[in-house]
């Protein structure tokens, strides 16, 4: 071979290289724009505006006026001292109502939103609560007196409803459920007395328990919401309500991103009862239930913890007709799981009453199936619920130390009865000190507390505790599980046996 064509040939080698490495970056480029180009397609960036919603959706929107007759102590500001602060006395006199002031009527301000073309409107309870006069303000500025059509605490929900030739838009519920963190969202309302005020921002959370009440499940948002937002919409892009804009978090009164709306699962269901019934109607079980913790979980043999630990079953309840009982752990409810006792009082609550329904609860270590045909919440009288019969002989009067607790104990005696003020008929063991530094006192355990059961077996002396923790350890358990009663209250404690020195 030639030096002339070997060169010719490592020419065309090296030029056939280039071209390949030319034509796989051209390749590579076409390809990830494509891509670029594919997420654009699908992801949801943000609005050039919301000018359009928000002309469909300001006519839907209305301002809440009320009325009440203040007392000359509502007039006076309130001032709130330390206690012992030596001004106290005299901010106490400050403070004191004036009867010679005469009365005058406070006015308060909120937000609604029509959900009915014939007149009906949603809101709070807590802007309309107390009132004597309430006041529909619409878009136009027109003013109409409304009737209060019921009203929940629980939910802090209220349906009014005004009578008016004018021709109203009424907007529609939308899935809370379906809506994601990092949607955006609009909230309509009156913000400190500026009505038909337009905020926007996205979804921040979802499930939040703001310890408002027995259902908090909270949308948090971002979207500015002030005082007079309260009762408003919050909307989803669709132009659907998702929420009822009901709190915010605030140190100084006013929006710093963290708002609370009522999910429209939770208030659609409401708002319909009241339309229909002009109060709520609600599934009732009858138990009262607490939290399975770690511990709790690992004494009862449970794999995770979930759930809802019944510490009381109410007598004559639907869950005591049905079977349940104390130490049970629910954790199906009409075909769903129970995550948490926070979760399971809203899963009842929005069962229909009378409804026959499946629930499945852990008892021993195994899986019990009940059916349960619920009550209605707003026909009991919780305060005069007590507890089922405790089956229990005359307790025992011996005493004992349980080290690995770091508890000491004792049988029914009068003089603990009259020690610790507990009622005649108490039955269980005593607690008579509790060892600092332990896990006993870390659960808030104290002398005068009376444990009722031990790993779900009733006690009648301490001879039965002891007997019951002997249990456990051979078990293998690393805490033991009790039944407290603590002045009335009965609550399940796990408490974690104390390691061996050396």
């Amino acid at each position: 071979m030639t030096v002339q064509s070997h060169r010719r040939r490592s020419a065309c080698a090296s030029t056939t290289g280039v071209q390949f490495a030319y034509g796989r970056w051209i390749v590579l480029l076409f390809a990830t724009l494509w891509l670029m180009g594919l997420n654009q397609a699908f992801a949801r960036g943000a609005p050039e505006s919301f000018a359009d919603l928000a002309e469909r959706l300001l006519p839907s929107v209305v301002n809440i006026q009320t009325t009440q007759k203040a007392t000359a102590q509502a007039q006076t500001p309130q001032f709130q001292l330390p206690p012992g602060s030596p001004l106290e006395e005299f901010f106490e006199r400050f403070n004191r109502p004036n009867p010679d002031r005469p009365q005058r009527r406070a006015t308060s301000l909120g937000s609604g939103f029509i959900v009915d073309p014939t007149g009906y409107i949603v809101t709070n309870r807590h802007v309309i609560n107390g009132a004597d006069e309430i006041f529909v303000v619409l878009h136009d500025d027109t003013r109409l007196e409304a009737e209060l059509v019921g009203e929940d605490e629980k939910t802090d929900l209220a349906l009014l409803k005004i009578e008016t030739e004018i021709e109203l838009r009424a907007v529609g519920w939308g899935s809370s459920q379906k809506s994601r963190v990092g949607d955006w969202v609009v909230a309509i309302g009156n913000p400190l007395g500026l009505g038909g005020t337009v905020t926007a921002g996205i979804i921040s959370a979802r499930g939040r328990d703001i310890r408002s009440g027995p259902y908090d499940d909270y949308i948090q948002t971002d979207a500015p919401i002030n005082r007079g937002n309260s009762g408003g919409p919050l909307f989803n892009m669709d132009g659907q309500v998702i929420g009822v804009n009901t709190a915010i978090y605030s140190p100084n009164g006013g929006s710093i991103g963290i708002g609370f709306a009522i999910p429209s699962r939770l208030a659609e269901g409401v708002i319909q009862q009241l339309r229909e019934f002009g109060t709520t109607r609600r599934g009732w079980l009858g138990v009262t239930i607490q939290q399975v913790t770690e511990e709790i979980a690992e004494s009862l043999g449970l794999d995770e913890a979930s759930g809802a630990l019944v510490s009381t079953v109410h007598k004559d309840s639907p869950a005591a007709a049905a079977g349940v009982k104390t130490g049970d752990v629910i954790v199906e409810f009409n075909g769903r799981k129970v995550p948490s006792s926070r979760k399971l009082p809203a899963m009842v609550a929005e069962t229909g009453v009378g409804q026959e329904v499946a629930v499945q609860v852990w008892r021993n270590g195994d899986v019990v199936d009940l059916t349960v045909k619920l009550g209605e919440l707003e026909k009991v009288d919780l305060a005069s619920l007590t507890t089922g019969t405790q089956q229990q002989e005359t307790a025992k009067t011996e005493t004992a130390t349980l080290e690995g607790l770091g508890l000491s104990i004792s049988g029914i005696t009068d003089d603990l009865l009259k020690r610790y003020e507990l009622a005649e008929n108490t039955k269980g063991v005593v607690v008579t000190s509790v060892e600092a530094n332990s896990d006993a006192a870390e659960k808030r355990l104290n002398p005068g507390d009376v444990i009722v059961e031990v790993n779900q077996k009733e006690v009648t002396g301490p001879a039965d505790v002891m007997a019951g923790v002997e249990a456990a350890i051979e078990d293998g358990r690393k805490s033991v599980l009790l039944l407290v009663d603590q002045g009335g209250d009965l609550r399940f404690v796990a408490i974690r046996f104390k390691k061996k020195e050396g």
